[in-house]
């Protein structure tokens, strides 16, 4: 299937024109970030935690500490959102009242699981290190025994999921159009500025070429 299939909670009830459950929307959104928020309940008390993570199909994979709370909660099938959005831009309308952002964000709900084969434990550590940077998987040492048991990995599946897409100008009141106020949008962008080397060591090899060429995707 091309789309997924709203529920009654990934519904975009709130300016709906702008909810998108396209697959290549969803996918786009989340391989072109870097950083999720994972919120959850422990208690009664909610977190919202930022952390790295990668995809794989219909698969979101989280990663971190064995010490981890968020993972540790997480990994008893506790209900959990993840977020993950970009900002495009600052749109300044003519009134206070319609000033807004431009964005793209995907909003996925449902419960993760333990990856506990040792196979696609490695794999979903390629994927988020593939993820950050490509090419990058293949220079280093991969993890060993011991960093995989320190290690928890959790696959969430892709099934509530919904996107919010926010482009274009302000959309002021007809009114206001008559006032002398500059109003437009102020792109936004990341850019991947000059690699720094590690200063622990003098003679590590060249710039890898894949990082010569980096580019922040949009």
């Amino acid at each position: 299937m091309s789309q997924f299939t709203p529920t009654e909670r990934t519904q975009i009830k709130r300016l709906p024109k702008r909810g998108n459950y396209d697959r290549e929307t969803v996918y786009s959104i989340l391989d072109t970030a870097f950083v999720c928020h994972v919120g959850f309940s422990v208690d009664g008390q909610p977190f919202v935690i930022p952390t790295n993570y990668g995809r794989s199909g219909d698969t979101l994979y989280l990663h971190g500490s064995a010490a981890s709370r968020m993972l540790k909660t997480l990994s008893g099938g506790v209900p959990v959102c993840v977020t993950v959005t970009h900002v495009d831009g600052l749109v300044l309308a003519r009134s206070a009242f319609h000033h807004s952002v431009n964005y793209r964000s995907v909003v996925i709900l449902g419960k993760a699981q333990p990856v506990e084969d040792l196979a696609e434990k490695m794999e979903a550590l390629r994927i988020f290190t593939e993820h950050v940077m490509k090419g990058r998987w293949n220079d280093v040492r991969i993890p060993t025994e011991q960093e995989l048991k320190a290690t928890i990995v959790l696959s969430l599946p892709l099934e509530e999921v919904s996107a919010k897409v926010r482009t274009g100008g302000p959309i002021d009141d007809e009114a206001d159009y008559a006032l002398p106020v500059w109003a437009g949008v102020l792109p936004l962008e990341t850019v991947a500025k000059t690699p720094l080397p590690d200063a622990q060591r003098k003679d590590d090899p060249p710039i890898p070429e894949y990082l010569k060429q980096f580019k922040v995707k949009s």
